[in-house]
């Protein structure tokens, strides 16, 4: 059965701003808490494929896959999916980003859904994404609005 998240954070940063260090995938470690190592794999005009290699779990799994995402400038949106599922029959993101006065909004939405033989299911992951989304939204709202403060120096 598919499931989906939906998640937000306004960052009081300017749009190119938040734009620029958000996409930059090679910077994800500095920017995720998250994400211990990303190798781009290719990259063709917008699209970029990349390995994402997590920091190891409170079992000590590392988790690894292949992902590829598409960056649309003109629209302010970005879509993604995994190509290596692991425990998924398909994983996919969609970014926008919102500019107004006081900032930018950055919206996730997810859509996915586990394969029968996951170690968990589509509620359990479900919540694990949002409430993970929602950790990692914080740090890079901070991360991102303490960039544009030095930027403004």
């Amino acid at each position: 059965m598919a499931s989906s998240t939906d998640n937000s954070v306004h960052i009081a940063a300017p749009l190119d701003v938040v734009w620029r260090l958000t996409n930059d995938v090679r910077t994800w470690p500095g920017l995720f808490t998250e994400y211990a190592a990303v190798d781009v794999l290719d990259e063709d005009g917008p699209t970029v494929r990349f390995r994402l290699t997590m920091v190891p779990d409170h079992d000590g799994t590392v988790w690894s896959w292949v992902s590829e995402r598409t960056t649309d400038e003109a629209t302010h949106s970005v879509r993604a999916h995994r190509v290596e599922t692991g425990p998924f029959v398909y994983m996919r993101i969609h970014w926008t980003y919102r500019s107004d006065d006081e900032g930018t909004l950055m919206r996730w939405r997810q859509e996915f859904e586990a394969k029968p033989e996951a170690p968990f299911d589509d509620a359990g992951i479900t919540k694990r994404i949002n409430d993970n989304t929602r950790i990692q939204m914080d740090v890079i709202k901070q991360k991102v609005e303490t960039a544009a403060a030095a930027l403004r120096v």
